[in-house]
C-alpha cells in the first residue's frame, strides 16, 4: 500500500534529528515541510522535490502527498520538532486513509526537550514535582475551560508552554490567580537549539517585561515551575545505597 511518512526533524540543530528521520529526508522523492520552522542544513540533505507548505492550505498539501505516494514515490510531510505536537498531522493522515494511502509517524526532539536541555535541568525532579503540563494559551485557537492557565496552574506542577509567548503577561496573571506564587521561577527559551538561541530567566512577577525588552514574540517555550531553578530537591532513590531494586541489593554500611 501506498505511504507517506510524517517526520519530526527535531528542535533546529541539525545533529538532533534522528537517524530513521535523516534516513528518510535522504532517501525522499518528494518532501512538504513547515517553512522557515525547518533549518536550512535539514533542507540540504533532501535530493528530491522540495514543496514549502507555509503558503498552503490543507487540502493542497494533501494532495501532493497523496499523488507522490500513489506514484510510488518516496514522499516525506516534514515537521519541526515532533510532529504530534501541535503538528496538525491527524487530519492529513486521516484524509490520506480515506484514499487509501497509509502514514507512519517519524517521532523527533521537540523544542520542550531542547529547552529543559538549554537550562541544564530536568523537568521532573523529587521533592518538587513529578508531573509536566505541555498546554498553550487560549488566543485565535480554542482551548477547553478546564484547561485554562488559571485551572491548571492549581498543579502546582512543572507548566510549558508552547505558541503562547505573545500572551506571556496575560499567562502570568492567570498563573498567579491560578495558585502559582508570584516569587515561581520561568524561563523562556527562545528558538531553542538554533545558533541564535536565548535564553531569559525570572519570575512569574518580572518574566514578562523582560521579554517584551528582547522584543520576543514567537518560536519560544515557557517553562514555568521551581525546576527552572531548584534551591532544594531529593536525591533520586534509585541510585541511594539504602534503596534495594531488581539489580542491586541496597547497602548496610
Amino acid at each position: 500500500m501506498s505511504r507517506v511518512y510524517f517526520v519530526g526533524c527535531g528542535p533546529g540543530d541539525p545533529e538532533l534529528i534522528t537517524v530513521k528521520a535523516q534516513r528518510l529526508i535522504r532517501k525522499a522523492d518528494k518532501v512538504v515541510y513547515s517553512g522557515s520552522l525547518i533549518p536550512q542544513p535539514v533542507l540540504d540533505m533532501c535530493t528530491g522535490t522540495l514543496h514549502d507548505a507555509s503558503g498552503m492550505i490543507r487540502e493542497e498539501i494533501t494532495t501532493i502527498l497523496y499523488e507522490g505516494a500513489i506514484s510510488g514515490f518516496v514522499v516525506v510531510r516534514l515537521h519541526d520538532g515532533d510532529p504530534t505536537i501541535y503538528g496538525a498531522i491527524k487530519e492529513q493522515m486521516d484524509a490520506l486513509q480515506a484514499k487509501g494511502v497509509e502514514s507512519e509517524v517519524i517521532p523527533g526532539v521537540t523544542s520542550m526537550l531542547a529547552s529543559s536541555a538549554a537550562l541544564s535541568t530536568q523537568l521532573t525532579l523529587p521533592g518538587i514535582t513529578q508531573t509536566i503540563i505541555i498546554t498553550r494559551i487560549e488566543s485565535r485557537t480554542d482551548v477547553p475551560a478546564r484547561e485554562s492557565i488559571k485551572n491548571l496552574a492549581s498543579h502546582n506542577c512543572t507548566m510549558v508552554l508552547y505558541l503562547s509567548v505573545h500572551l506571556l503577561h496575560r499567562i502570568t496573571r492567570e498563573a498567579i490567580s491560578g495558585g502559582y506564587k508570584p516569587d515561581t521561577p520561568v524561563a523562556v527559551v527562545y528558538r531553542a537549539s538554533w545558533e541564535d538561541q536565548t535564553i531569559l530567566k525570572g519570575t512569574l512577577n518580572d518574566i514578562a517585561s523582560k521579554v517584551r525588552s528582547m522584543g520576543i514574540t514567537r518560536t519560544a517555550i515557557i517553562i514555568i515551575g521551581d525546576v527552572v531553578d531548584p534551591k532544594h530537591y531529593e536525591y533520586s532513590r534509585l541510585y541511594d545505597k539504602t534503596f534495594s531494586h531488581g539489580f542491586r541489593k541496597a547497602s548496610k554500611e
